[in-house]
Order: structure tokens, then sequence, then C-alpha cells
């Protein structure tokens, strides 16, 4: 596989928190009664499907009001351990190609990948306002593999969730588990590789 796809939120960088924590403090403050497992559950996805999923009516102003707070939790984001290191040996060989297909807009990018550093490692990005569907739908993972000039059989996408998962089977290439953030479980028996490390991924 020397087409690499990488997932964001909870594949290279650990957002959970920053991303949770001030969704349910808008959702309870705009009269939602949610738990931080029920908004974990729509974590990875578009900002605006997980509103509409948690059954948000006024999804621009809860949209606004959340976005507005995340700068004040970005303490919470760390790159995950062992991540840089795989990057940078994947990214050395000539043969192979990165990108990156996410659920993130480009300022949300800039403002939580930039700062780690970690765009130089990748060949090509691909945003949510770019596609007309976000996962479980394939556009994403597809439109990634048209800007690396990749085929379906050599390429290969790196995510952490269901929805990651059902993009990737959507797409018709191969799906490799975050296991460093998600167990295997019966939800993922499926899955074509488990990764129990970032290092893992240099035996693709």
């Amino acid at each position: 596989m020397n087409y690499l796809i990488f997932d964001v939120d909870g594949t290279l960088i650990d957002t959970e928190k920053m991303y949770l924590l001030p969704l349910r403090k808008t959702l309870i403050k705009n009269g939602y009664h949610v738990t931080y497992e029920d908004v974990k559950k729509v974590f990875g996805i578009t900002a605006a499907d997980a509103l509409q999923i948690l059954g948000v009516k006024d999804i621009d102003q809860v949209l606004n009001e959340w976005f507005g707070q995340i700068k004040d939790y970005q303490q919470y984001a760390h790159v995950y351990p062992g991540i840089i290191d795989a990057l940078v040996a994947l990214h050395s060989h000539k043969d192979n190609r990165l990108a990156i297909a996410t659920s993130k807009l480009r300022d949300e990018f800039h403002r939580d990948v930039s700062r780690f550093g970690l765009d130089k490692y990748f060949d090509a990005f691909v945003f949510s306002d770019e596609i007309k569907r976000g996962k479980p739908a394939p556009d994403m993972i597809l439109k990634g593999m048209d800007k690396l000039g990749a085929k379906p059989q050599e390429s290969i996408y790196i995510g952490d969730t269901r929805y990651d998962f059902e993009a990737a089977k959507a797409a018709s290439v191969k799906f490799a588990l975050a296991g460093w953030r998600t167990e295997q479980s019966s939800e993922f028996k499926d899955v074509d590789y488990y990764l129990t490390t970032p290092a893992d991924l240099l035996k693709l």
C-alpha cells in the first residue's frame, strides 16, 4: 500500500475533549440533556452532521456557539505518541504518497494540525467543504485518491471510527483501525488491519 490517506481527529491528533467538552456545554446551555457519551458517539464526522444526529434544531446558532468556545479548550489537543516518527518514516520513502481526508474545514485544520507541524509530511489534503457528503459517504476518500492519482487497490484509509470504516468500504479501499484510540471490538471485527501503535503503519 503506497497511497495512505489519513483521518485527523482520533487518528493523528487526540482532539476529543477539545471538541466534545464545549459541545456538551453548549448543548446543555441550549436545553439539550446530553451526556458525554452521547456526544462522543458523533465524534469524527462533520459538525453539522453531528448536530443533526443529536437532534439539534437551530444548527447554525449552536454551531457558532460551540465553535466560538473551542479555542478555550485547545490545551486538551495533542499528537498521539509515535505519530510523528511514523510519518517521518513513511514520508521519507520515495514510493509512498500520503494524504489527509478530514471532516475539518481548512481553518480548523490550520488551527488544530498546522500548529503541530504535521503538514509537511503530506502530499495532498481534502477538507469537508470540498465534497458534497461527509463520512460515512466515500466522497472525501475518493477526492483524496484523485488528488494523489491513486487507484483503490493501491490505497488504504487510516481512521478510528465506524464512520471511517464505512467510508473506506464505500470507497472500495482497505481500512486500518487506529488502535491507539479505538479497541478492536465486534464493531470492527471485519477491518483489514488493526494497528496497535503508529509504528504498525510501517508494516502496511
